[in-house]
């Protein structure tokens, strides 16, 4: 991995358009914010605040679901805001399919059986928060 989070073999996406040009062609896709996958090969996933194994990695879906209506560039820009602080200069965002074999502590997926599919740079979690505070009504509960 390079300092941008740059994974050999890999495209790198530098836009939020490329990140849709991908879901498209590839289903489902998800994202998760990690040293890599190198690095998650070699460590056992684990829920921070029980202590427990997880049997698979975190993940969060950049397929959007059935009932979502909106752009997809708008579905993006939330996943990739809504999971931006797990962002560090040690984690990144990048892209892998998988199998899942269980939820996590807050629903997310856990996905065996993975595959990188890209690496995302750092400045789309820019642009998604640009997007995302443009599109949405952040902090809106529906009362």
């Amino acid at each position: 991995m390079t300092e941008s989070g740059m994974l050999p073999g890999v495209p790198h996406l530098r836009s939020i358009g490329e990140v849709a040009e991908l879901v498209t062609a590839v289903s489902p896709l998800y994202v998760r914010f990690s040293a890599g996958p190198v690095a998650d090969a070699a460590t056992v996933s684990r829920d921070h605040e029980s202590g427990c194994l997880l049997p698979g990695l975190s993940v969060n879906p950049l397929t959007p679901e059935p009932w979502w209506d909106r752009q997809l560039e708008h579905w993006l820009a939330r996943q990739l805001w809504q999971y931006a602080h797990l962002q560090s200069p040690e984690r990144y965002p990048w892209a892998l399919t998988g199998e899942i074999a269980g939820r996590g502590p807050d629903c997310e997926p856990l996905l065996v059986g993975t595959t990188t599919v890209a690496s995302i740079d750092r400045s789309v979690v820019d642009e998604a928060a640009t997007m995302y505070s443009r599109v949405f009504r952040a902090g809106a509960d529906g009362r």
